[in-house]
Parts: structure tokens; sequence; C-alpha cells
């Protein structure tokens, strides 16, 4: 059996990131020049997904704490919330595959971070994405996530219902 053609680690500021190119200009640019400061500031965590064969950064994520309040929530959800103000979450602050991989990677990445997420230390009520596109918006509905009232490209997940439904399906398995 060959071993996996890919990697998932945290971003070691030696790998070299000047190649990566996924289409959309921002994430590029925050990739190759201020994702390391982020960490180094301790305001974001990357992840990234390398080919192994070539060394060549195929796909990358960030993570970072944040809050959510509870009056964001539809009715159905809060009601079963405690009634605190805010509620922890984990934001997925970027999420980019390189042109050259996408075929599915986009997937695997966010079940990542829905295992790293539920790995951590730190309670995390939900995950939350603000998509920068329609097709951004509709890769995440896809697995679930749903807007926060009146700002549809913010989109929450909770993660029990990431767990359940994602990790715990016989697609990822």
């Amino acid at each position: 059996m060959n071993p996996a053609p890919f990697r998932c680690d945290a971003l070691a500021e030696a790998l070299d990131r000047t190649g990566f190119r996924c289409g959309e200009e921002a994430l590029d640019r925050y990739f190759r020049t201020q994702v390391t400061q982020d960490i180094r500031r301790r305001v974001a965590n990357c992840f990234v997904v390398v080919e192994i064969a070539s060394g060549i950064v195929a796909a990358y994520y960030t993570l970072s704490a944040t809050s959510m309040p509870l009056v964001d929530l539809p009715t159905e959800v809060a009601k079963r919330l405690p009634r605190y103000p805010t509620l922890p979450a984990v934001r997925i602050g970027r999420l980019a595959v390189d042109l050259r991989f996408q075929r599915g990677l986009a997937e695997l990445m966010l079940m990542n971070a829905v295992h790293r997420t539920l790995s951590d230390a730190a309670a995390a009520f939900a995950l939350l994405v603000d998509a920068k596109n329609d097709a951004a918006t509709a890769f995440y509905r896809k697995y679930g996530f749903r807007a926060i009232e009146g700002r549809p490209r913010t989109l929450f997940l909770p993660i029990e219902t990431a767990r359940k439904s994602l990790l715990e399906s016989p697609r990822f398995h």
C-alpha cells in the first residue's frame, strides 16, 4: 500500500510559500506575506497540507479563537443554550487550495479543522466562517453551515453537529 500523498501540519516558517496560488489574490498574499506575523502575534494558527513527494504546499487554513453573540443564533438553536451573552467559537479565517491541487482537499481540510477543534483543550460551541464569495458560501452550506441572521456570508456550524454529520459519516472513514 502506498503512503498518503499528503501530510497536514502546523505551518513551519521555513516552508516555501512563494509558489502558492489559489486564484484568490487576497488569500495568496496573506499566505505569502502575513500569516507568520499572525502566528507570532498569537492571533491565528495556520495548518498546511503538503504534497509529500514534492514538498509543495497544496492547501492551508487558519484557526483562531472568537466568540459569537447568542442573539445572532436562530431561536431554535439559542433556546437550548445557556443565556450567556456570547458563546465561544473557533473561526476558520482562511481556507485555500492551490490551483494545482483542487481535487477534494478543501473538504479534507474542513474535516481536519473540525478534528483539531474537537481535540483542543478549549471548549467551543461552533465553527464560524466568513465566506469570500457565493462559491465559498455554497461549499460551507453543503456541510451544514448556516448563515447568521442579516449576514448571509457569515456562517456557523455547531461543533456537535460537525462531529455527528462530518466526522462520524461513513464517507470519511
